[in-house]
C-alpha cells in the first residue's frame, strides 16, 4: 500500500531504527517508547488489522510472535519477561492500520495496561 508508513519501512523506503529483518517481517524501535525496550514487529505483507486476518494469515501471525521471541532474546529481556500487544481498531488504540506487534520489556510492567 503506497501510503502506509509501515509498508514504506518494510520496503526500505523510509528510515527507521531497524533491529531485525527477515523475508517476512521487520522489527524496529518505536519512536514513542512506552518501556525501555519497545519494538514494533511488522509483516512485510500489508494487512490492515487483526480483524482483517483470516486462516491464510495464520503463518504470518505465528511468524510475528516467534520473531518477537527472537528479538526479546537478542535484546536481553527474555529471561525477566516481556509483553506482546496487538492493538486492533479505534477502541484498541491502533494508530497505524498495518498489523503490528508491540514487544515491551526492560522493566516491571503494570496491570491492567490501560
Amino acid at each position: 500500500m503506497s501510503d502506509c508508513i509501515f509498508c514504506k519501512i518494510g520496503a526500505g523506503d523510509m528510515e527507521s531504527d531497524i533491529i531485525w529483518e527477515s523475508d517476512s517481517a521487520v522489527g524496529f524501535r518505536d519512536i514513542n517508547p512506552q518501556a525501555p525496550t519497545h519494538i514494533l514487529i511488522i509483516p512485510r505483507e500489508h494487512v490492515p488489522m487483526i480483524a482483517d486476518a483470516n486462516e491464510e494469515h495464520q503463518e504470518l501471525l505465528g511468524d510475528l510472535i516467534l520473531t518477537a521471541k527472537k528479538i526479546a532474546e537478542q535484546e536481553g529481556i527474555a529471561e525477566n519477561g516481556y509483553r506482546l500487544v496487538f492493538n486492533n481498531g479505534d477502541h484498541g488504540r491502533q494508530d497505524v492500520y498495518h498489523i503490528h506487534l508491540h514487544l515491551l520489556g526492560g522493566r516491571q510492567l503494570t496491570w491492567p495496561p490501560g
